[in-house]
């Protein structure tokens, strides 16, 4: 019997390198600023810009599914990365919220973690990728039982 390979969906490299690239300008910034305020201010967002950009790195892989005959979700955490077999999922679903003038779709996936729920949304940043496809891919292979449309 032939099983699926493990899929894994994360932040793009190259925008984690733009973020990071991003955090450094600031930093040479906030030192070239000629002013207190303005060098604390750039200061402030550079090490916001940097930190973001090391979560990110610190996350990856996002999300990992595991097809096969017991499948699985791993999830990518700061704290390393969480599983969540498929009796601890409750539902996977697709939703879109309206922000800055558009639609922007959103995987969200209800589980149960240490006798809590919990509610783990994914967008295009988190994913890399269209979290439609990541919907439709998790469908293909064995969570079709918790999706909801």
């Amino acid at each position: 019997m032939n099983e699926a390979q493990p899929v894994s969906w994360s932040t793009p490299v190259a925008g984690l390198f733009a973020v990071a690239g991003g955090g450094l300008l600031l930093v040479a910034a906030a030192i070239l600023a000629k002013d207190g305020p303005s060098r604390l201010l750039v200061g402030i967002g550079a090490v916001a810009v940097l930190a973001m950009a090391a979560l990110a790195v610190r996350q990856r892989p996002r999300l990992t599914m595991i097809p096969g005959s017991k499948p699985r979700l791993v999830v990518g955490t700061l704290t390393g990365p969480k599983d969540y077999p498929l009796d601890q999922i409750d539902r996977i679903r697709m939703v879109s919220y309206r922000r800055i003038g558009r639609k922007s779709a959103m995987l969200e996936i209800d589980v149960r973690h240490n006798d809590a729920e919990r509610l783990l949304i994914f967008g295009r940043w988190d994913l890399g990728t269209n979290p439609h496809d990541v919907y439709d891919a998790l469908v293909v292979n064995g969570f079709a039982s918790v999706t909801s449309d």
